[in-house]
């Protein structure tokens, strides 16, 4: 399989990573205009799972390092799928979370909060059971992301109420959202072996991780978004049905390439977690927020009709955004 050793292709992959989780929701915000959220959510998780079975027979079945994806698949013992699959099921509860938080408040709050509140909680989790990079930086820099967030959500209160948006339950989605985003990383990482050129037997490889992680995705989807659409968050239950009614090949291409991309910035950040850290590797692709923030602010313009004065917040926000990030990368080097 292929294996990235060298630490600065590892940091370039996980700023696509940055970039990748970033940039998917646009996909949704094109989809939403003509469908629920709950229904682009199906064709999202099938191509989150679509794409980890590309990279397994394709990067995780080539090269002489590590074990090919169906021998990885073979020699696993029960943990290691039961870690992968929880870590799918985890994550799909925090993000289907945070697709409604996007629905209600726009990706400038439910990214820098939702996301912003994961990465220093996956930060933390990641670093106490795999330390790696120097703790003083690399805390600094949550330090700094935490600020971030809260002024992204003082910037937030600012926006006027309308009948469409709830502030309320849009903020407290996105930090139900950051919390349990937090944990999944860890679980995933439990899944595999920490030697990827010579992993230890009966440990997954990463690009084996990522097939049952986003098995456990797909899976947990029948059991969350049906939830979902029956009990929404805001309007009406949305029928199953709508899902072939009122789709397209359009719309249903959209969802998976929305998981898709969502899906490279995954598996690149655990392929680059062997040469950095899970720490490191997974806070800088949280980094998202402030790629999602971008969009949200700049292209979807969601706070055209804020009062004056919250654009300094906003400056402020990407500021401490982006010298945490700084931080979390130097955090390996010091």
């Amino acid at each position: 399989m292929v294996v990235i050793q060298n630490y600065a292709l590892a940091i370039i992959m996980c700023f696509v990573t940055m970039l990748c989780w970033g940039s998917w929701a646009n996909t949704q915000k094109l989809a939403s205009k003509e469908w629920k959220f709950q229904l682009f959510y199906w064709d999202y998780a099938l191509g989150v799972f679509l794409l980890t079975l590309l990279f397994a027979f394709t990067l995780g079945s080539m090269g002489d390092s590590g074990r090919g994806f169906l021998a990885d698949i073979a020699q696993a013992n029960s943990s290691s799928f039961i870690y992968a699959f929880i870590g799918g099921v985890v994550f799909n509860l925090a993000n289907i979370l945070l697709v409604a938080a996007i629905d209600i408040a726009g990706m400038a709050v439910a990214f820098p909060v939702g996301i912003g509140l994961a990465l220093v909680i996956g930060v933390i989790t990641n670093y106490v059971k795999n330390p790696g990079g120097n703790p003083i930086v690399l805390f600094i820099g949550v330090a700094l992301v935490t600020v971030a967030i809260i002024i992204d959500a003082l910037a937030y209160k600012k926006l006027p109420a309308d009948e469409d948006k709830s502030m309320k339950k849009g903020l407290i989605l996105s930090i139900i959202a950051g919390i349990a985003m937090g944990f999944f990383y860890r679980f995933v990482q439990d899944s595999m072996a920490t030697d990827f050129v010579n992993p230890q037997a009966g440990m997954f490889t990463p690009y084996s991780a990522l097939v049952i992680f986003s098995l456990g995705l797909l899976l947990s989807n029948f059991v969350f978004n049906i939830v979902v659409m029956k009990k929404p968050f805001v309007g009406e239950p949305v029928p199953f049905k709508d899902y072939f009614t009122k789709g397209n090949t359009r719309l249903h291409l959209i969802g998976i390439l929305g998981g898709a991309i969502w899906s490279i910035g995954m598996s690149f950040n655990i392929i680059a977690s062997g040469a950095t850290s899970p720490a490191i590797s997974y806070g800088l692709g949280q980094g998202a927020t402030m790629v999602a923030a971008f969009w949200g602010v700049f292209i979807w313009k969601e706070f055209k009709d804020a009062p004056k004065g919250t654009n300094k917040l906003i400056n402020s926000m990407f500021l401490f955004f982006a010298v945490g990030l700084a931080l979390l990368i130097i955090a390996k080097l010091v």
